[in-house]
């Protein structure tokens, strides 16, 4: 006989219901599931995945509703990883609330909410530590090799782990801009448990976890977040109505700041952004991450959010 849902959805979708592993009696495995989520990837997956199908045991890619072939690209890119066998693709046809208002005015258990979307994406995980991670995030190699020693070290532990990332902004091949000007730092990888699922904040999903729980904070420099100026990044964005200059909304507020600055050619007076050159014959996102994030001096980052805008905090270690 099938589990009871968790959490049945809004419009009585069977296969849109939402069960958790531990009700259906389903055992996690040791290990760490990098679960996508993502519409309109293609381009960007040749440089997102690779690093992660070396640091992950299994990556589980939900395509919402892609018309770029963003699927295909993943089943080929892991194939030539010799991964195929560790990607899950799974389709999820519902249109999704964008962030912001329209998020907010929608029922977290229909299947149009970002909040069902997220837990329906992860209640597919059969590991017991899942990360969150974004179809447009590059890993650093030693980005890749520090994930893929935790995902051991955690199996012993009940710990979240934060990453800070750096957008870049790709104006061609060869050139980009990396903001260097704040810590963004947002916890990626949660142990799996009924702790840790996602409920609806005003603007996104949130996943919840314990105030105790230990967290490991990884260096700056392993992960950028790519943005393309020839595209509309901020299309999931509703910006109708939604005040961007909210503190809660700061750093969509400096994205939008740093994409006006460099289409403007006014990206010198904005602080906090380096130009990046590449080589010839080497695209700027390899350069960035294979190259120039290794070379460049520490800290990356000299400055931060200031504490009134700072997510809560559970009490920080440095991996082993």
């Amino acid at each position: 006989m099938p589990a009871r849902a968790d959490v049945p959805c809004l419009e009585g979708m069977a296969d849109f219901d939402v069960t958790w592993p531990w009700s259906a009696g389903v055992p996690l495995e040791p290990g760490l599931t990098c679960v996508f989520r993502v519409r309109n990837e293609a381009r960007n997956l040749p440089w997102v995945l690779p690093p992660i199908l070396a640091a992950v045991q299994h990556v589980l890619l939900v395509d919402n509703g892609s018309d770029d072939g963003t699927a295909d690209v993943a089943r080929r890119v892991a194939a030539e990883q010799g991964a195929a066998d560790r990607l899950t693709v799974l389709d999820y046809p519902h249109r999704v609330a964008r962030a912001g208002g329209e998020h907010l005015a929608t029922p977290a258990t229909s299947v149009h909410s970002l909040t069902h979307f997220y837990n329906w994406s992860f209640s597919h995980v059969r590991t017991a530590y899942s990360m969150k991670w974004d179809g447009d995030m590059v890993l650093t190699p030693e980005g890749s090799r520090i994930l893929a020693d935790l995902s051991w070290q955690l199996e012993a532990t009940k710990a979240i782990v934060a990453m800070p990332r750096h957008p870049l902004t790709v104006v061609d091949d060869s050139t980009g801009w990396l903001d260097l000007s704040l810590r963004f730092l947002e916890p990626w990888v949660y142990p799996m448990g009924p702790e840790f699922t996602f409920v609806k904040a005003f603007d996104w999903e949130l996943r919840e976890f314990p105030d105790d729980v230990e967290r490991v904070v990884l260096p700056q420099g392993l992960v950028v977040e790519v943005k393309w100026l020839d595209a509309d990044e901020y299309a999931h964005w509703r910006t109708e109505g939604v005040d961007f200059t909210h503190t809660r909304l700061y750093r969509k507020l400096r994205e939008f700041e740093v994409d006006r600055a460099i289409r403007e050619g006014r990206a010198e007076e904005l602080g906090g952004l380096t130009k990046v050159v590449a080589p010839p014959g080497v695209h700027v996102i390899d350069h960035v991450t294979q190259t120039w994030l290794r070379q460049a001096p520490r800290p990356l980052v000299r400055h931060s959010l200031p504490s009134s805008l700072r997510e809560r905090s559970p009490r920080e270690r440095t991996p082993r």
